[in-house]
């Protein structure tokens, strides 16, 4: 029996790395899974991986900044599945420090982009009797880190206190708003990092590596199961130990 036997889960970001690890292991565990992302090469790659390993899932083009693509997201979510009931928000961008344009962009995809994911799924939530939404924010977005763009860490920071807002305005339609704080993550994203701030990131983690996203997808599958179903506007940090210095 999975953990995630008759879910339905909505994952934005979920092409590759961390988005791509979540949908496997949802589908794994027993979740029929609608995944979107705007590679979308890499994304119907993707979905035939996991229905090779005996998955149940189907890829959609989801800008997450376009309230249409959510809206066709859900829609597609309803005709294969009959709705959602999980909402995992872990589309993300990082841009090096620059204009207005570069920062407009991070806070619209990071925050703006879940924002929508959320007042689109909450409807379908509601018609099914409650749901978990699990948004993905970042060690920069809780405590000062040299050399994290501004833009990052606001959206990062923002998205932790809109997750407890959510929480608390939908408690009573049982729907969930929780967030996962990870440290840095072995993605493409942060091998696109300047290497000696990456260098000075790895000598700040007790553990002595960075995260895999499997690390990062088992604490987003308790979020969304049911064995969190007393938790809402929490917060799990999946870090190595960064902040407990």
């Amino acid at each position: 029996m999975g953990r995630l036997d008759n879910k339905i889960a909505l994952i934005s970001g979920g092409a590759r790395g961390q988005g791509a690890s979540e949908a496997l292991l949802f589908a794994r565990e027993g979740a029929k899974v609608i995944f979107g992302d705007v590679l979308d090469d890499l994304g119907k790659e993707t979905e035939c991986s996991i229905r090779d390993d005996g998955g149940d899932a189907v890829y959609v083009h989801l800008d997450v900044t376009s309230q249409s693509d959510w809206h066709k997201a859900l829609k597609t979510a309803e005709e294969k599945f009959g709705s959602v009931n999980i909402l995992v928000n872990n589309a993300g961008i990082n841009l090096t420090e620059g204009d207005k344009d570069s920062w407009d962009k991070v806070l619209n995809v990071n925050l703006h982009g879940a924002l929508l994911g959320i007042q689109t799924s909450i409807p379908f939530m509601k018609r099914t009797g409650g749901g978990s939404i699990v948004n993905i924010s970042s060690v920069a977005g809780l405590i000062g880190r040299k050399g994290s763009p501004y833009s990052y860490t606001s959206s990062k920071g923002a998205l932790r206190i809109l997750s407890k807002g959510i929480a608390v305005d939908y408690a009573e339609d049982k729907i969930r708003c929780n967030t996962i704080i990870p440290g840095p993550v072995d993605t493409v994203m942060v091998r696109e990092i300047d290497p000696k701030i990456m260098e000075q990131r790895l000598s700040e983690i007790p553990l002595g590596r960075y995260a895999t996203t499997e690390d990062v997808a088992f604490a987003t599958l308790f979020l969304a199961s049911d064995e969190s179903a007393w938790m809402t506007g929490a917060e799990i940090v999946v870090d190595g130990g960064i902040t407990a210095q």
